[in-house]
């Protein structure tokens, strides 16, 4: 049951953001007097430039569970490092049972990957990367491996600035 929106907003005069819902989750538990539904919520908000942050929100409809992750979504935005359209090096992250591979790729090859770990990528701003999920198919956990790999990523000068130092 996913669905999927995209839409812009301003965010209190920072840089336009763009927020997208990936999945939307149904539950149901049984009471005396039948089902009650509750809704969660995974969305990925970002502008672009390399500002990425990811949200869940649960409530019993949708759009608040949507609202309640946009929120904890901009409260959690965090910056990544980019090397003109494409990541600075390989990066392998895993995450419960997912496990995300993503590679850097010369201009004009795109966003090669799958529908969630795309997401996040084309949110963060990054355009040319090959990307594969090697193993788990739970979208929650397959963004946060995407979310870790790309916290390990480093600028090439930083890292050569600390050799020198050593």
């Amino acid at each position: 049951m996913a669905e999927k929106k995209s839409r812009s907003r301003e965010d209190s005069g920072k840089s336009d953001v763009q927020e997208k819902v990936l999945f939307i989750n149904r539950c149901a538990k049984v009471v005396k007097g039948g089902r009650r539904f509750s809704f969660s919520a995974l969305v990925i908000v970002g502008d672009g430039t390399g500002r990425v942050g990811m949200g869940f929100g649960k409530a019993n409809e949708v759009a608040d569970s949507i609202r309640k992750a946009v929120g904890d979504a901009t409260r959690n935005l965090v910056t990544i490092e980019l090397e003109g359209a494409t990541i600075p090096h390989d990066v392998e992250a895993s995450y419960c049972g997912a496990r995300v591979l993503i590679r850097t790729a010369p201009d004009g090859t795109g966003v090669i990957a799958g529908s969630h770990v795309r997401a996040v990528l084309e949110m963060a701003g990054v355009k040319d990367v090959v990307a594969k999920n090697l193993r788990g198919n739970n979208p929650c956990n397959q963004v946060r491996a995407t979310f870790k790999a790309l916290a390990q990523l480093q600028n090439r000068k930083d890292v050569l600035e600390k050799r020198k130092q050593v």
